[in-house]
């Protein structure tokens, strides 16, 4: 699999507004591209969003809170085709490593956890193939084998 950039960083956060407020001043030029229910998506123009910020206000430790830690909750790495996608995927699937594939609409992405538990995201970006900008909270299944 060739990755072309790293796609965007989301982080779990206790309050997406202060959250979006200390992003968007330290980091000059993010903005917000889309907002969902607690989720909010900071863009630098170019993709949909460089960075996810997810709300959950009853975040506590790893072994607390009932919406888990806050920090980071994936990387995500962008691939130019298709090919590449179905590619990462049996690659994944030749280690064993569980594969969860989801059809954003905006995109199409594979989460999964690295060995040491961090999570991944490889993704395809099909904004423009399906005439689409903002994701709208969508979450299906696809079969990356069908790709």
């Amino acid at each position: 699999m060739t990755v072309d950039h790293l796609g965007h960083v989301h982080l779990k956060v206790r309050d997406v507004e202060r959250a979006i407020e200390f992003y968007a001043d330290v980091l000059d030029g993010l903005t917000v591209a889309e907002r969902v229910g607690r989720f909010a998506f900071l863009t630098l123009g170019e993709h949909h969003h460089d960075l996810a910020l997810q709300e959950v206000p009853n975040a506590g430790s790893a072994s607390t809170g009932s919406d888990g830690p806050v920090g980071l909750y994936h990387a995500a790495w962008e691939v130019a085709d298709a090919e590449s996608l179905a590619g990462a995927y049996e690659r994944l699937r030749a280690r064993e490593v569980d594969v969860s594939p989801v059809d954003h609409g905006i995109s199409l992405a594979l989460y999964f956890d690295d060995p040491d538990g961090n999570g991944v995201e490889v993704y395809l970006d099909v904004r423009e193939e399906r005439d689409r900008e903002e994701w709208g909270g969508e979450n299906r299944r696809f079969d990356p084998t069908e790709l």
